[in-house]
Parts: C-alpha cells; structure tokens; sequence
C-alpha cells in the first residue's frame, strides 16, 4: 500500500469486478462496494456490483420495520463504501477503512467467490490457521469436497 492509501488489485479480481459490473465498458473503471461491517469484523469485504445488487435485493424482500431488515441494511448499507478502481487497477482505502481493520503498509487480498477480502497480514493469517485447525480437527480422511454436498451446518471456523 502506498501513502495515499492506494492497494493494486490483483488482476484475476479486477477482472471479476468489470464481468460483474453491467456498466463496465473497456474505458471505464468497474464500481465495487466495499463492506466494513461492525465492530468485530476485521476485514474488508469488497462486492462486485452484481453481487451487492442481489444482497439489496434479498433485504428488499424482508419485511419493513423488522429486525433482521435493518440490521442488514446497517451492514450493507450504512457500513459499506461505494467506490470504484482508478484507472491503473488500484483502490484508495480510505484512512477510516484502514484504521478499522488494522492495515498499516501491506495488504492481504483473499478471494471468496464474487467477493473477496482485504486485511492486514495478520488477521488473515490468524482466519487462515483457525480454518486449518478446523480441517486438521475432521481427521486425516477427511475430503472437503464433502462440504459441497452436506447440508450446512452451524459449526464455526472461529
């Protein structure tokens, strides 16, 4: 990270981000939103535009006033920052984003599907190794693969 607090964005991401932007043109910089949550979360979660458009709508179809609707909004709404890269494939964080999840000089950028996170080398560390003992505690026989076809469950990582 620079001193204007400019990160590089992969450019596997960057391109999931124009292909999930449907008014990203060839000369344009692809839209984002970036999610930084409460207090507990110590990342940064960055939506592709497609995929902050389907969150929006899924709150939109929960009932007004209740709430569960207006935690979400919180989160999604009230604690996310819309912005987009520059033109050299770079996002500016902005010092308060920074601040929140303890990024300093160096960026960890880990991809989740059609978002991903950003963090500081230690706390994605630390979610990695909680991960690791998760898998390490399911046994030596254990695939992972089998995840994809159980049903979830409420085991945490953490």
């Amino acid at each position: 990270m620079d001193g204007k607090g400019r990160v590089s964005i992969p450019a596997l991401f960057r391109r999931v981000l124009e292909s999930a932007d449907p008014d990203w043109r060839e000369s344009r910089n692809p839209n984002l939103v970036i999610v930084y949550g409460g207090l507990s979360q110590e990342y940064l979660e960055v939506y592709t535009q497609t995929a902050i458009d389907e969150v929006d709508q899924k709150i939109s179809r929960l009932p007004r006033g209740s709430k569960e609707r207006r935690a979400l909004e919180h989160i999604f709404n009230g604690q996310s920052f819309a912005t987009q890269t520059d033109d050299t494939g770079r996002l500016v964080l902005p010092n308060r984003l920074r601040d929140k999840v303890g990024i300093l000089n160096e960026a960890h950028f880990k991809a989740t599907g059609d978002t991903f996170r950003i963090s500081s080398p230690q706390i994605s560390y630390r979610h990695e190794s909680a991960i690791e003992s998760w898998l390490d505690s399911k046994g030596l026989d254990f695939d992972p693969l089998t995840l994809l076809d159980s049903p979830l469950t409420e085991e945490k990582f953490e």
